[in-house]
């Protein structure tokens, strides 16, 4: 606590506040617009060419490289297994295979370079089975920044049950692409 107060001190002391405080708006707002777009989406595996273009406004030029590569890298793999299921099938954007019903923006910190994004998730089933439970769980979104402002550029996933993706969204693509081979 003492640092947080000597901080925000520091913070009001040299007017840092003001653009520390736009930043995590403008970053909230972007986290936002992501999962906006993200909820009109299929939600099931990697966005093809189409969905990508509904993300670009949203995403780092890092994330964008990596999705275009892991769709190429699904094809690939899907050409040369001809029976075999997606390597990437459900949400790839959250933990939870199904994907998600909503999402709140929590709080948006800075992290060096970079802001962190708390993100509330849940998911309720449409049509519930007595079995279907609501899920909540809590991800953490990095956004950096790029000339035209803060973009999307990795999600730690904060779901902890056996299925689902564990990890990162980088890290993923980066084993999909690895994966598929040449």
């Amino acid at each position: 606590m003492k640092h947080e107060v000597g901080f925000v001190a520091l913070l009001l002391a040299t007017g840092a506040l003001p653009a520390v405080a736009s930043d995590a708006q403008d970053a909230a707002n972007v986290a936002a617009g992501f999962y906006q777009i993200h909820q009109q989406s299929s939600q099931d595996g990697t966005p093809d060419a189409k969905q990508r273009a509904k993300y670009a406004p949203y995403i780092s030029r890092d994330l964008e490289k990596l999705l275009i590569d892991g769709n190429s890298a699904e094809t690939r793999f899907a050409e040369a297994n001809k029976n075999s299921p997606p390597m990437i099938e459900g949400d790839l954007f959250s933990p939870n295979f199904e994907g998600i019903t909503s999402f709140q923006v929590g709080a948006c910190t800075p992290k060096g370079a970079s802001m962190q994004c708390r993100m509330q998730m849940h998911f309720a089933a449409a049509h519930p089975r007595p079995q279907d439970k609501p899920v909540d769980w809590t991800d953490s979104m990095t956004l950096v920044q790029a000339p035209e402002g803060w973009r999307v550029d990795d999600i730690a996933y904060g779901g902890n049950w056996d299925f689902g993706n564990h990890g990162t969204l980088k890290a993923i693509l980066r084993d999909v692409i690895a994966d598929a081979g040449p």
